[in-house]
């Protein structure tokens, strides 16, 4: 799953697991945004979207500060 994301994708893949692993939850997706040096929220949720559809990253909740790593 995980050899099949952009070099975007794989940015971000980074930074929710650095996180999760330093705060014990997901980030925002302006969190996120300032970390891979996104500005527009819309073009993060994109990314988490698709991550989410291909079972990288799932959620437990409607927020993304709920995402957890795979499926």
């Amino acid at each position: 799953m995980a050899d099949h994301l952009t070099e975007r994708q794989s940015s971000i893949l980074r930074c929710v697991t650095e996180w999760i692993a330093e705060y014990g939850e997901g980030p925002t997706i302006r969190e996120i945004g300032a970390r891979v040096g996104l500005s527009s929220t819309s073009s993060v949720a994109y990314q988490l979207r698709r991550m989410e559809e291909a079972g990288v990253i799932s959620r437990t909740g409607r927020r993304w500060r709920s995402c957890r790593l795979g499926n």
